[in-house]
């Protein structure tokens, strides 16, 4: 009898960890890892970002790195969107930038309704919340900004840029090591 309530006990704390959904890897029918002619195409057929065509493509500085930004208050956009950017590397969408109409959302209730679908964030703190899978980072910054970026695109070009660290940022680890 002890076995099966504590077995019991045991499923209802874990079938709500199962029941949460996995973290996005878009917003509506815009999907990292799609090419620049599918997104374009996408954008297109959805009138809630504001696509003008290829007016709105920009070549990045670095190599094969495109942007596309969108307006959704100019035009026949979105109540909801304002600017919208897709950055792309290698013909492959890695980071969606959305842009939220803060007149008519407010943050708490995107963070509401994405703690709902997707649990409790991974790292929370008063400028933003974090959701994170293995391939996919979602962040909700405020003022209301969410963002989808691919994991493994973004620590590429990360590992791969010549960037090199600042002499605060220098400075300031060196201060660590010495805790």
């Amino acid at each position: 009898m002890k076995k099966s309530i504590g077995f019991l006990a045991l499923l209802i704390l874990i079938i709500p960890l199962f029941a949460q959904n996995k973290v996005p890897d878009g917003f509506k029918d815009i999907h990292l890892g799609m090419t620049l002619d599918e997104t374009k195409d996408a954008l297109m057929k959805d009138t809630d970002f504001g696509y003008h065509g290829d007016r709105d493509v920009s070549l990045l500085p670095g190599e094969n790195r495109v942007l596309i930004e969108t307006d959704a208050e100019r035009g026949l956009g979105s109540n909801f969107l304002t600017r919208c950017w897709f950055q792309f590397s290698k013909d492959s969408l890695y980071i969606i930038t959305i842009n939220m109409n803060r007149e008519r959302m407010d943050y708490y209730s995107v963070f509401t309704t994405l703690k709902e679908k997707y649990g409790e964030p991974d790292n929370i703190n008063p400028q933003m919340a974090t959701w994170k899978s293995d391939a996919v980072t979602m962040t909700l910054e405020k003022p209301l900004t969410l963002k989808y970026i691919d994991n493994e695109v973004f620590k590429s070009l990360q590992t791969n840029s010549n960037i090199l660290p600042s002499g605060r940022e220098i400075s300031q680890q060196m201060f660590l090591d010495k805790l």
